[in-house]
């Protein structure tokens, strides 16, 4: 297992030339083992940078990086970039083999590990981003947007680093592709055991997976916590150009109306308990969700009025019907 810590670590482009330009200012973090670390922030809040740092793609221009309490200088850099490996934003640009799997073994250059071994690693790399051995011979230019940044996953998750680190992977996909790529991530982490930095200025995503975020404004850190810490701070989210996640923003509303409520909610499912315990101290029943309503599956509770549509119903006669919210 790896930790890294950053103390006071700035970096400066260009330093000493007339367009010199400070991106990060003064970070202190510690990424301790098995952590999902969010890293959030506009475009050019210094995202990128801070993430080439982890695995010495850039040195600080002031402060320093350790990683298991040594400096960057004590670890072999190939070495390094083994154990934390960093996935780029767009990675799917990368690609250059003929097939998938030469592609994702390509990794494993220069290891020194067998043919037999290598073909271990590559099918298993591929099977941890859901893709099975059917796309092994295939050209990773027939794949789709989404299966071409799996791939590119596959072929940093082959060296089975300790730290996986990601900028933006999930820029330019489909709701759904956002989705599945994102939970062979927290799949990845929770059966490897691998830490996670993943950076993107997408508030939802960060709200479901994240357990500490760093908001990043002009290089230096305008927020950090655990997420439901850092989005209740709905005032400076907004201030660095950012939104809290929308379920967030709907709590905080509903407070006005119950104040009992918790509005430090950061994802839909926390959202459906808390309701149900609001209903339940109000001594109401919580119906399950009627699957045939194929709109959603968080419901809410219709009173006094006939039901509106076919899934509705009332067995017991009491007034009280279920209702998809999205209806």
């Amino acid at each position: 297992m790896l930790s890294i810590r950053l103390e006071n670590l700035s970096h400066t482009y260009q330093r000493g030339t007339p367009v010199e330009k400070t991106a990060l200012h003064n970070i202190t973090l510690l990424i301790e083992p098995g952590m999902f670390l969010g890293i959030a922030g506009r475009s050019g809040s210094g995202k990128t940078t801070l993430l080439q740092h982890l695995n010495g793609l850039l040195k600080p221009t002031s402060g320093c990086i350790t990683f298991n309490g040594s400096p960057m200088d004590g670890h072999g850099m190939r070495d390094l970039r083994r154990r934390v490996g960093l996935v780029f934003q767009h990675p799917e640009n990368q690609l250059f083999e003929e097939t998938v799997c030469r592609d994702i073994a390509f990794g494993l250059s220069g290891t020194g590990l067998s043919p037999a071994e290598i073909d271990i690693r590559v099918r298993g790399a591929l099977e941890a981003v859901g893709l099975g051995e059917t796309f092994l011979n295939r050209s990773p230019f027939e794949l789709s947007g989404g299966e071409k940044r799996r791939v590119a996953i596959a072929g940093v998750i082959v060296t089975d680093p300790s730290v996986l680190v990601l900028d933006e992977p999930t820029a330019g996909l489909d709701p759904r592709g956002r989705r599945e790529l994102l939970d062979h991530i927290v799949a990845l982490r929770r059966e490897r055991g691998m830490t996670v930095v993943l950076a993107t200025h997408d508030m939802e995503q960060m709200a479901r997976h994240a357990e500490q975020v760093m908001v990043l404004e002009n290089g230096s850190s305008a927020l950090f916590g655990t997420a439901r810490d850092v989005f209740r701070d709905v005032g400076t989210l907004e201030r660095v150009g950012l939104e809290a996640p929308r379920i967030t923003i709907l709590m905080s509303k509903l407070k006005k109306v119950f104040p009992e409520i918790d509005d430090g909610i950061v994802t839909v499912d926390a959202a459906v308990e808390e309701l149900k315990r609001l209903h339940r101290r109000q001594g109401l029943r919580w119906r399950d969700h009627d699957e045939r309503c194929a709109r959603g599956s968080v419901c809410c509770r219709e009173f006094g009025s006939p039901p509106v549509g076919p899934q509705d119903e009332d067995p017991d006669g009491d007034g009280i019907y279920d209702a998809c919210i999205s209806c």
